[in-house]
This record gives C-alpha cells, structure tokens and sequence, in this order.
C-alpha cells in the first residue's frame, strides 16, 4: 500500500473514532441530565407532605406549642413509643396535632399498629382546651386498632377503618397488628369518603339530620359540639399503644 493512501486511511480511522467517542460522552451526559431534570420535574399533585420523615415539624401535643417527647422521627416514620404510660395514655405523649387546620381536603397516609394497640386518625378538631380537654370530644376518627387483640377490635363500629362508634366500613380490607396499611381520607363540602388499602369503605355526609341522628345515638351525644366544626385540625391519637404512622400527605380542596 502507497504511503499517501495509508496516510489518507489512518486519518479517516482516526477522524472516525474521534466522531464515535463525542457522541457516547455526550449521550451519557445528557442521559444523566434528563434523569435528574425528570426526578425534579415531578407531577405537582397539589399534595403536601406533613411529615418529611426525619423530624415532629409541622405538629404539636393537643393544648401545647410542641410535640409530645414520646413521639419520635425514626427510619421514617411518626412512632408513638408507649413504654411508659401515663393513665389512658403515654406519658409524655398526647394527641399529635397538626399545626395548620383543614376545612375541605384529601388527607392520605400510613398506619401500623403494636400487636393488642388503639389510636386513631381525627380530623377537623377543634383545639380549645378550656372547652374540649381532649381532641375527640371534637373530631370524628378513623379508627385504629388491633382487631383480634384488643377489645375494642371486637365491636361494631369499633373496628378498625370504621368511622369510629358512628359507621362500619362495608368490607374488611385491614391488615392484621404489625402490617401497614394505606388509608385516604376525603373530605369535601360535607361528603367524607374512606379508602383503605385500595378499597372504597365509607361514605357518609357530614352535618345533616341523618349525622345528626347518628352522633345523638352514639357515645358522643355527651358532647353537643362533636362532629360539627367546618375547619380543624388533623390528629394522630395517643391511646396509650405503640403505633407508627407514615407517608403522611393532604391536599386543600
């Protein structure tokens, strides 16, 4: 092969390597570009995070500025721990009480309860202690529970998911003590809704005669303003059992 002819074939192989590594460096790079502009490009769902899985920000004890110590950050998730206990409760503990209040709103999160456990999930309470020394006197609750240990498991209306001592769920769709489950909760103009694990358990309306008709046949009848607050605060129950919450998010509606 002539000199200028293997001259002229090195640079094309040359030239042809220098054309084929650009575009794999590129490539690369902007792969990893979009990656990371996808990641922050996230669907804005109008969702917002109550709890960030590190730390109490965002929630307090029922009647207080902070929250309980009993209740810890820990590998994600909100745990009420209740080794020491203090009467029907934790010592230490109390209700937790979201900071802002909700009127109309999408509320979804996680549950898991200690094996024999109770607590529960309030929504629209009213926080004034010199009125309603506890947050059920106020809230309605999705209930929280042990259903095969604890005695209260064992009532209608009792169970865990029903809208507590006022509506039983349709079906049972609730993990056993130790399992998470995934409830949502809706509010909306009246109109309450439960899903639980996927299913859609409950539907009632908020204060009108047959709501009314309920709470006067429930032990909450001792409380003439249960259950008929427009706007109020989200709360994760003490009820004196160890229980963990996580995934905790809400949307205004």
């Amino acid at each position: 092969m002539n000199k200028p002819l293997l001259a002229l074939l090195a640079g094309g192989i040359v030239l042809s390597a220098c054309h084929s590594s650009t575009p794999k460096n590129y490539n690369k790079e902007d792969t990893t570009a979009n990656t990371a502009a996808a990641a922050t490009a996230t669907k804005d769902t109008g969702f917002v995070t109550l709890f960030d899985g590190k730390t109490t920000k965002g929630w307090h004890a029922y009647g207080k500025t902070a929250p309980g110590a009993a209740w810890k950050a820990e590998d994600g998730t909100l745990h009420l721990d209740a080794s020491q206990k203090g009467d029907w409760q934790s010592k230490n503990g109390g209700d937790m009480v979201s900071d802002e209040e909700y009127s109309n709103f999408d509320l979804k999160l996680e549950w898991k309860i200690s094996k024999a456990g109770n607590s529960g999930i309030l929504f629209l309470v009213k926080e004034d202690t010199a009125k309603y020394k506890y947050s059920y006197f106020t809230g309605p609750e999705c209930q929280v529970v042990d259903n095969k240990e604890n005695e209260d498991g064992k009532l209608i209306k009792h169970r865990a998911g029903d809208l507590y001592d006022l509506i039983s769920i349709s079906k049972e769709v609730v993990k056993p003590a130790g399992a998470w489950n995934q409830v949502e909760i809706v509010c909306n103009n009246g109109k309450l809704d439960f899903t639980i694990n996927g299913e859609h358990v409950l539907s009632t309306t908020l204060w009108d005669d047959n709501w009314k008709k309920l709470v006067a046949g429930s032990k909450f009848k001792e409380w003439p303003d249960f259950g008929t607050f427009k706007t109020g605060h989200i709360v994760l129950q003490d009820h004196g059992a160890d229980v963990w919450y996580r995934n905790i998010e809400v949307k205004k509606l």
